[in-house]
Order: C-alpha cells, then structure tokens, then sequence
C-alpha cells in the first residue's frame, strides 16, 4: 500500500504536538475554562443540589424532588 504523505505529516505532527506548544492567550483562556470554570460550575451546581433529589425507588406518580 503506498503511504498518504499528508497523513504522515499529520501523524508525526500530532506525535509531537507538545514541542510546537507555546501559551498565548487563546490557549490560557481555554486551558482556564476546561480545567476550572466548568468543573467550578459542575462541583456548585452538584452542591446546591445535594439531597434535593431522589432518584432511585420512587412508584408511578411519585415526584423526584425532595422538597
């Protein structure tokens, strides 16, 4: 099988990817937000619900909210 160059220049681009890294700051802004606004956001709103809602044994017609 003849061998795409593109695909091999994509494939040892993205082997080495951490070389050509550098922080601008597009990349800081997305690095902030992946690691700690949205996993701020998923622990606040997993607080605020604690214990508001029940979801395992409940019948037909029975509500899931606590209060």
């Amino acid at each position: 099988l003849h061998e795409d160059p593109a695909l091999l220049k994509y494939a040892n681009l993205n082997a080495t990817r951490y070389r050509y890294f550098r922080w601008t700051p597009r990349t800081a802004k997305y690095t902030f937000i992946y690691v700690i606004a949205v996993p701020a956001v998923i622990g606040y709103l997993g607080y605020i619900t604690d214990g508001k809602y029940e979801m395992r044994g409940k019948r037909r017609g029975d509500i899931v909210s606590e209060f």
